[in-house]
């Protein structure tokens, strides 16, 4: 496995990403951010949310009264939110930026990263160098709400697995290697689109992701100058279990005055 291990931003699978995702519930994920945000008394004002990827998750927060920045590295995912605000007439920023190194024009009440966004981030370093921008841009005790895979989930449910779908337009073969050592998942994406002429062209992707521990999270929340609130099991107001394949965990911005 290489030394060092950076994930390339979404490139030709960025073009059929809402396809072949169409099967996330995004609805029941937002009601669950929302109830957090509320909880945590964000009703409105400025957010930001991390990794945006296509805006899906952006545009339910701006159609539910929220005034969104969207970032991502990825120009190809971008692209596609750019044209879902085209078609909603909504009023979104998004910004072409690297979550280790966003810049704001000033801060935001609250700042979400879902989709495991952060599992992309591969080094501890870089984590804590994206959680002190984050307490850096939010307003004093604003509030921090991102999701992560578990280890439980590379290592039983997608470690040394291959997903494969087949549709009309595109197929794509999703091969998972863990390295258990490391924490680390590689992902071996192959694409195929379907073009005018009837014959597919096939691309190819490697990304990769990394399994961080509550533990590890929760100190370098704290490294960071942030308040760790709460972590739940997805989707519930329970704590994490030993089987739990994704967490949701809450801090506060910390020192601002």
């Amino acid at each position: 496995m290489k030394n060092e291990m950076q994930s390339g931003a979404y490139g030709s699978f960025a073009s059929v990403y809402d396809m072949f995702m169409d099967n996330i519930p995004y609805q029941q994920w937002f009601e669950y951010i929302c109830s957090l945000l509320r909880e945590q008394g964000i009703e409105d004002g400025l957010v930001l949310e991390l990794g945006c990827g296509t805006g899906s998750m952006t545009q339910l927060l701006a159609e539910n009264g929220y005034d969104m920045i969207g970032v991502d590295c990825s120009p190809q995912m971008l692209q596609a939110a750019v044209e879902k605000r085209e078609e909603s007439g909504l009023d979104i920023l998004y910004l072409l930026q690297d979550m280790r190194e966003f810049e704001l024009y000033g801060t935001v009440g609250a700042v979400v990263c879902v989709c495991d966004s952060l599992n992309y981030v591969t080094g501890q370093e870089d984590l804590l160098q994206v959680f002190r921008l984050v307490n850096n841009y939010l307003d004093p005790g604003g509030i921090f709400i991102f999701d992560l895979n578990t280890l439980y989930k590379y290592e039983e449910v997608l470690g040394n697995c291959t997903i494969a779908e087949d549709r009309e337009e595109a197929s794509f073969i999703w091969e998972n290697e863990f390295y258990k050592e490391e924490k680390i998942n590689i992902y071996q994406l192959s694409i195929f689109l379907r073009e005018e002429n009837g014959l597919y062209s096939k691309h190819e992707e490697v990304h990769y992701q990394r399994a961080y521990e509550l533990g590890e999270v929760t100190c370098l929340l704290e490294k960071a100058g942030m308040e760790y609130v709460a972590a739940y099991d997805a989707f519930t107001r329970n704590p994490p279990r030993k089987d739990s394949e994704r967490i949701y965990v809450l801090a506060r911005e910390s020192g601002k005055q």
